[in-house]
């Protein structure tokens, strides 16, 4: 079998490639200037200008954790990503939409098989505390504390027959004390938890931080693609064609992945909530994927740590920025390939690719490519439009453009609605339905007569194609296919 898949081997892949990855042993800060810095060269996203596309980075010297490396940015570019599945960037919302229907399930393995398990750290220990053993980074000075953003919770429902693994945003509130923000609705690990509490009983995790990009992509779909009880390590296994580690807890009745840099093990705590930002009282929780800080929840989950466990050689903690290029990646291309999944069944072959830009932080834009037959199509682009906003309830707003329009290119898209679009003819809007509560313009007071509780929105459409009928009075420049270009260059 070749060589397993895990997150150190990509590392190995990305640096042999030139302006991929860089790394310093230059001391950093984990509170505030690791992201400072890394705002500058590589965020992007919708992270305060002036940011960029850039490497991914590796800060080997943190302030505090010796022992410790911190991993930002890794999917902080698309064609990054796509050099990372092996897959041509523009066609990854498809490349994903097929693992889904091809699923490989996970296998378990022994501890002695699981690099992630090499060295285990017990919550009874003298002296344990998890804020001095991993280096969760404080992205902004006004953040409620260090927060772990890139650990997939890995846990099951009751009875055991069905398992799953999500993203939640998850700040550290004590020694052995993770505040963690459940979205209501959508999230499998919140509809396994109301089972454990209707029982009262505490739902054994693992929180697992530091892997293959393949988990933590395939980690962030959600219904209807992958309904309850289909556990997303299957989409990585499809991916790699090859099996995701698993291996049971140290310390918890729940399975870590064995391949992780660091594995977390707790219970979340039934019916029990506090303040997540108890200990700052900003009013801030962290930067969010709208490009704002987002709000101190009132009532977050409470996480207690029973057991961590990392591998022995200088593990790496992996974190991203909320609203960074990062989270396009990992939010979007799943978007992308749910969209293209029922557009596919609805309207086959009507829409040729979708995607979902970094101005809606992965999940309140898309921009879909329409292909239109005859003149019995016209029409069918708003109908494509309607089951995107079907596929995913969190999406905002879409722009439908022809074949001939690059949807990765800003400036061709922003021509499309500049010459082939009437604002009086080509806008939809979509009133009273819901949205991400995250998105500040959809609080009541923004709008009182349509917006009753936070979370609903108006949905837009803007119809960038071309009627059918007038497609040749719309052809572009047409300029001469020269093979030996890149010859003048030499």
């Amino acid at each position: 079998m070749s060589e397993k898949y895990d997150l150190r081997k990509v590392l190995d892949e990305i640096k042999a490639i030139p302006g991929q990855y860089h790394e310093t042993d230059k001391e950093i800060d984990p509170d505030a200037d690791l992201a400072g810095v890394y705002r500058y060269i590589g965020a992007g996203g919708t992270v305060q200008r002036p940011t960029q596309e850039g490497p991914t980075m590796m800060f080997n010297n943190v302030k505090g954790f010796p022992d410790s490396r911190v991993l930002i940015g890794l999917q902080a570019s698309r064609k990054r990503v796509g050099l990372i599945l092996h897959h041509d960037y523009k066609t990854l919302g498809q490349m994903l939409n097929e693992a889904v229907s091809q699923p490989v399930k996970p296998v378990e393995v022994t501890k002695a098989e699981a690099p992630a398990q090499e060295v285990v750290h017990l919550a009874t220990d003298t002296g344990f505390d998890i804020r001095k053993l991993l280096a969760a980074p404080t992205n902004t000075s006004v953040d409620a504390g260090p927060y772990i953003t890139m650990g997939v919770v890995y846990g099951h429902s009751p009875n055991g027959e069905q398992e799953d693994v999500t993203i939640h945003r998850m700040v550290l509130e004590d020694k052995d004390t993770i505040g963690m923000y459940i979205m209501p609705g959508g999230r499998h690990i919140g509809a396994f938890l109301k089972e454990y509490e209707a029982q009262n009983k505490p739902m054994p995790i693992t929180i697992n931080i530091g892997l293959d990009p393949a988990i933590t992509i395939g980690a962030t779909f959600e219904p209807p693609t992958t309904p309850l009880g289909y556990n997303e390590l299957q989409v990585a296994g499809a991916l790699r064609q090859q099996p995701v580690d698993v291996v049971k807890g140290v310390a918890v009745d729940a399975k870590a992945i064995a391949r992780a840099e660091w594995v977390i093990e707790a219970e979340i705590l039934p019916n029990t909530k506090m303040q997540e930002d108890i200990n700052t009282n900003t009013g801030f929780a962290m930067p969010e994927f709208p490009g704002y800080n987002g709000t101190a929840n009132p009532a977050v989950n409470v996480v207690k740590i029973k057991a961590v466990t990392h591998r022995k050689d200088h593990p790496i903690v992996q974190t991203t920025i909320g609203p960074s290029e990062e989270h396009v990646s990992m939010a979007g291309i799943p978007t992308e390939a749910s969209i293209l999944s029922l557009v596919d069944r609805a309207i086959p072959g009507k829409v040729k690719n979708v995607y979902n830009a970094p101005a809606g932080g992965g999940k309140l834009m898309t921009i879909m490519q329409i292909h239109k037959d005859d003149e019995a199509d016209e029409g069918i682009q708003r109908q494509a439009a309607l089951l995107a906003f079907s596929a995913f309830k969190e999406l905002k707003t879409v722009i439908l453009v022809d074949e001939d329009v690059d949807i990765f290119d800003w400036n061709d898209v922003m021509w499309t609605i500049n010459t082939r679009f009437q604002a009086d003819r080509d806008i939809m809007v979509l009133e009273g339905m819901r949205n991400h509560p995250l998105d500040p313009s959809e609080l009541p007071e923004y709008d009182p007569a349509r917006i009753r509780v936070r979370g609903m929105s108006s949905k837009l459409v803007l119809d960038g194609t071309v009627p059918y009928t007038m497609k040749d009075k719309f052809k572009r420049a047409s300029f001469k296919e020269m093979t030996n270009w890149q010859d003048y260059l030499k």
